[in-house]
């Protein structure tokens, strides 16, 4: 077997099996979490979340586009409410399972949930970008995270607006502002990538949300 077919066959499979291994070996962990979800949030969003570690434990092994499908079609099943009414705050960015607890949120939080849910199935944060935008067809800001298949290419975005997968090219409707992932952050021109700018810990609100998910890892 060649390198290419181990990263592309071997290496899903081994990632999903260590993955049921974790839920396995750390049932107490697992269970205090559904318990937790049960005690805020109701009966019903328990059985979101699982569906949701379903999703990831059983498409290690999918193909990139079947994992970008499946996550984008999972969670645009969820409600949009602005933070305002949903938080009480203007601006709050949601950790997964507070967003599938509540079964809602605002475009940040659609996004940041794909993101995340997509680095578990092994989809490289080189590929995946959050995408500050701003929508022409509605004026005003929006969110959608995008996927390179290459450096080079242009990416497919995942939205809970236009809820299918299509490449940037066919959203003529949206203008980016900027974009980020777990590293960089980079501020959007006219054609390519965009101007590197520094770190995404640069972003208050992202700092904010990857310090309240240490609470679920």
């Amino acid at each position: 077997m060649t390198l290419a077919s181990i990263k592309r066959y071997v290496l899903p499979l081994l990632m999903g099996f260590l993955l049921s291994l974790v839920i396995v070996a750390a049932p107490d962990k697992y269970q205090a979490l559904l318990t937790s979800v049960e005690a805020k949030y109701g009966t019903r969003a328990v059985k979101r979340v699982k569906t949701w570690r379903d999703i990831v434990a059983q498409n290690q092994d999918a193909s990139e586009l079947e994992k970008l499908t499946r996550v984008n079609d999972f969670f645009n099943q969820m409600e949009f409410v602005d933070d305002i009414i949903h938080w009480g705050k203007e601006d709050y960015w949601a950790t997964p399972v507070e967003f599938l607890g509540t079964m809602g949120g605002d475009c940040e939080d659609f996004t940041i949930a794909k993101y995340f849910t997509l680095r578990e199935l092994g989809i490289s944060d080189e590929k995946l970008r959050l995408v500050y935008v701003k929508s022409l067809s509605l004026n005003q800001h929006h969110m959608v995270l995008a996927f390179y298949n290459k450096p080079t290419s242009v990416p497919v975005l995942l939205d809970n607006i236009d809820k299918q997968l299509k490449p940037a090219s066919k959203r003529k409707d949206l203008l980016p502002i900027y974009s980020f992932n777990a590293k960089n952050l980079w501020l959007s021109k006219a054609k390519g990538r965009g101007e590197l700018v520094g770190g995404s810990s640069r972003l208050s609100l992202w700092t904010d949300l990857n310090d309240r998910l240490e609470d679920f890892k």
